[in-house]
């Protein structure tokens, strides 16, 4: 089979199509036919040398991918040959096929394509995870996302807004909080020309936001604090402003707030797991409605993954850029 490598940790070029060993299913796991991956941030880290795989995951990028299953581990129940799914990864979503563990997979929600379903696992996994599981939010209250524009960001818009939630976004610029707004967000903060805390204060009768999702770490840790809510929650998925900072745990204290930091990638399985079965009872019906859609900024042939990641970093995309595998056409 066939696979992104990365040879030498670099930038977009280091990607390189090339042969490998063939994927094989283990005990508790299906082998899929990959039909697409999908770009995310962990894996431009990953090829600058950042981001090492879990102990035991392919070595090969892609957190989540779209295809057919093609046989079968032992101790897999509940699934055949044949199913299409779409399913998260630890790694190797960026091949022609991939080993997934049987708790981590997902079928496809009815009326979606196998090419459009596989902008579809990470991001759910990751909002509903922190969001809903994590952070709590309820109906009626304000959640604040950060990077409103980002695959993550759209999803969080849209099921926030399925709870009954209102949500303000930060975002650069007019034609993105143009697309957030499309999605339902109510608050729209641009952060090259406003500054949040004010502006969510403003829009709030200065109450604040009772969840914060965050992908930006130690550039807003201050700035989240103060635009929390009394009981506050405020979720850390990213760290794209740095790792370090000074926190006023006064003022945390004063509004009983709490902060949480997680990653997904390196759960156990059984976490995974639980946090799939969730999404499936919760998001995948939204989905399969229509209140709540993929975004797909574009879509890539896999062999050029490099560009992909370029597409990624020039920070222009709207949702999620997906990458196509060569079994269904490019």
């Amino acid at each position: 089979m066939h696979a992104i490598t990365i040879p030498e940790p670099g930038g977009p070029e280091a990607l390189v199509w090339a042969e490998v060993p063939d994927a094989e299913a283990g005990d508790g796991e299906v082998l899929v036919d990959v039909a697409a991956s999908a770009v995310n941030r962990a894996d431009l880290l990953q090829r600058q040398g950042f981001y090492e795989p879990p102990p035991g995951a392919s070595p090969y990028p892609g957190l989540e991918c779209s295809g057919r299953i093609v046989a079968l581990g032992p101790g897999v129940s509940g699934w055949s040959v044949g199913d299409e799914v779409c399913a998260l990864l630890a790694g190797g979503g960026y091949a022609e096929k991939v080993a997934v563990p049987a708790g981590q997979l997902l079928p496809v929600p009815e009326g979606l394509d196998l090419v459009t379903a596989a902008a579809l696992p990470e991001v759910a996994c990751t909002v509903w995870s922190n969001v809903f599981m994590v952070a709590h939010l309820r109906p009626g209250e304000t959640l604040l996302v950060h990077g409103g524009a980002s695959g993550i960001g759209t999803m969080a818009i849209q099921l926030a807004k399925a709870v009954g939630a209102k949500v303000a976004v930060t975002a650069g610029g007019p034609e993105k909080l143009a697309r957030c707004a499309e999605l339902g967000a109510d608050i729209l903060i641009d952060y090259r020309e406003q500054d949040f805390v004010e502006e969510l204060r403003s829009a709030t009768d200065g109450a604040g936001a009772d969840v914060i999702l965050d992908i930006m770490g130690a550039k807003y840790l201050d700035r989240n604090v103060r635009a929390l809510a009394v009981n506050g929650r405020l979720a850390v998925i990213g760290l794209q402003g740095g790792v370090k900072a000074e926190l006023n745990l006064g003022a945390l204290l004063a509004k009983r707030a709490a902060i949480t930091a997680t990653t997904l990638r390196a759960r156990p399985l059984h976490e995974k797991a639980s946090i799939v079965a969730a999404v499936r009872e919760h998001v995948w019906p939204l989905v399969a409605a229509g209140t709540v859609r993929a975004v797909v900024d574009s879509t890539v042939p896999m062999r050029e993954a490099s560009e992909g990641h370029r597409a990624l970093e020039s920070g222009t995309h709207v949702g999620k850029v997906v990458l196509v595998s060569p079994t269904v056409g490019n």
